[in-house]
């Protein structure tokens, strides 16, 4: 029952953990995230960590191509 009620917060801790980090630290002195330099810092963590990178074109084996 315990383990339902915290998986939500391991599973965005792995998704995020230096954003979540930060914001439970904050949260823990008080401190407030929507006032600079502590919203900037989140927005740049978090927006840097979410962009997934490009797949790797294949490189070996038959190629689709259009012809029209």
């Amino acid at each position: 029952m315990l383990f339902n009620e915290l998986s939500p917060l391991v599973q965005e801790f792995l998704q995020q953990p230096t954003a979540f980090l930060g914001g439970f630290v904050s949260g823990l002195l008080g401190l407030d995230l929507q006032e600079d330099p502590l919203k900037s810092w989140l927005e740049r963590q978090t927006s840097t960590q979410s962009t997934p990178p490009p797949p790797a074109p294949p490189t070996s084996g038959p190629q689709r191509i259009a012809i029209d």
